[in-house]
């Protein structure tokens, strides 16, 4: 992910590209070597920076700068700088996305929100952000910390960034024990927790305990948001549009709305991924990315709405309170593009969520009732990847969309099947037909092992 898009295509927002890793110089090796352990995915995060508002030197308007950073890069070959240089200039921009459309305030709601940051090998790594006032008397700019890290765990970041927040209050200084802590501690099993000691003046010492969540795989993921912007009717148009790979484009005031939007719309898509320009908050410097005649899933401040709707042949949903109409720019087949009785069985699924339940219990009734559309649109695949002794296998597509007996499922099926997203998947099918995907629930094994198993769809 991220933030700045999950997919190849991203060619399309500058400041995120990443020149190919050259071969490091004997003077970086030690510190290539540490840098490894902490993209691995064994650790919490690679830094810690503050970004704050300064004004320029006319003083007519505010820029973001990165004014303080845990830990510091020292010894780095040219290269290795020049590349972090892209990376720190990529993270202002997604921390303050208005540009330098600012002016001093007296009070400010905290948030938080994320971004992905891809590379150009396609490796990802994930911003996570809290906006807040500084300490401070009278009128005065926000300012943002901003986690970067490999790994994927919305509801876990937010809970430190909650830790950064306290210490924020006392000192600045308290921030950097409690972070070499972090750091230094192994990112926890799903399921699993670490504790962390910290010390806080007149507090003593602290223990904080960081919980994995069992579905490793929906970490990032909270459907909440998505279902109190959105109806369940509503969001079914939105993944009809996002599975055919189309434009879709997310307004909201709120950058977190955004950005968790973005997520569970995405991870609606499970067991396939979204392999095209995911961007959860467009910095005005890059609205022009709407221009793009590719797929994407992009999330816009609402006060830049007229720079989206100028154009056709795409989604633009409105998220915010106050909207008068949630589809703002529709193509108008949305409604037909599901099965209709898959899609009477999905929202009847849908109705099973209970108010009150957590996190993890609202993720596993939906994601259960999307990943079973799949299994009853596309589960016989595996029927029909065929292999010979010593070879990899070949997907026989035409005998695969020819075995569904629903005419609408099989007129739904001949367009899936020409996305992106299933064409990777059919490949991972033919190179690896055994191999699982890391942090898979129990329920989600089961519905692969159904995919491998059912000889055809059912009958709908």
């Amino acid at each position: 992910m991220k933030q700045v898009k999950q997919t190849r295509s991203c060619m399309l927002v500058k400041p995120n590209l990443f020149s190919p890793l050259k071969p490091p110089c004997p003077a970086a090796a030690a510190d290539t070597s540490r840098q490894q352990r902490y993209a691995s995915g064994q650790y919490f995060f690679e830094y810690l920076v503050v970004v704050s508002l300064k004004k320029t030197k006319d003083s007519s308007s505010y820029e973001p700068q990165i004014t303080y950073q845990f830990p510091k890069r020292d010894g780095m070959a040219k290269y290795q700088k020049e590349e972090e240089e892209k990376t720190l200039k990529a993270i202002t921009l997604f921390c303050f996305p208005e540009g330098i459309s600012w002016a001093p305030l007296t009070e400010y709601h905290s948030e938080t929100f994320s971004f992905v940051l891809t590379e150009i090998d396609g490796s990802r790594r994930n911003g996570y952000c809290r906006r807040l006032l500084p300490g401070g008397k009278g009128a005065r700019p926000p300012e943002a910390y901003c986690i970067i890290s490999s790994l994927a765990c919305f509801g876990l970041f937010s809970k430190i960034f909650d830790e950064v927040e306290k210490r924020r209050q006392i000192s600045m200084a308290m921030i950097y024990p409690f972070m070499q802590k972090l750091r230094e501690a192994p990112f926890p099993a799903p399921g699993n927790t670490v504790e962390i000691k910290s010390f806080i003046p007149e507090s003593g010492t602290e223990i904080i305990r960081l919980t994995r969540p069992f579905d490793s795989w929906l970490e990032h993921v909270n459907f909440a948001t998505l279902f109190s912007c959105l109806t369940d009717e509503e969001v079914l148009l939105v993944f009809a549009a996002a599975v055919l790979e189309r434009r879709i484009i997310f307004i909201a005031d709120e950058l977190g709305t955004l950005s968790q939007v973005i997520h569970a719309v995405a991870a609606l898509l499970y067991p396939f991924t979204w392999q095209h320009t995911l961007i959860s908050i467009v910095p005005e410097i890059l609205i022009d990315v709407v221009m793009a005649p590719t797929p994407y899933l992009l999330g816009v401040q609402k006060r830049l709405l007229d720079e989206v709707t100028d154009q056709s042949d795409l989604l633009v949903v409105d998220l915010s309170e106050n909207k008068k109409k949630t589809f703002i720019i529709s193509i108008g087949d949305e409604g037909a593009i599901l099965p209709p009785k898959l899609k009477t069985e999905l929202l009847e699924a849908l109705s099973h969520r209970k108010k009150g339940s957590t996190v993890e219990e609202l993720n596993r009734v939906v994601s259960e009732a999307f990943l079973q559309f799949f299994v009853k649109t596309v589960g016989h695949y595996a029927s029909y990847v065929k292999r010979r002794s010593g070879e990899g296998g070949v997907f026989e597509k035409r005998s695969f969309y020819k075995a569904i007996e629903s005419k609408t499922t099989r007129h739904f099926v001949k367009k899936f099947i020409q996305t992106q997203m299933f064409d990777l998947f059919i490949q991972e099918a033919e190179q690896h037909p055994e191999q699982q995907q890391q942090g898979e629930t129990a329920n989600a094994s089961y519905a692969r092992l159904k995919y491998e198993n059912d000889p055809r769809p059912d009958s709908l």
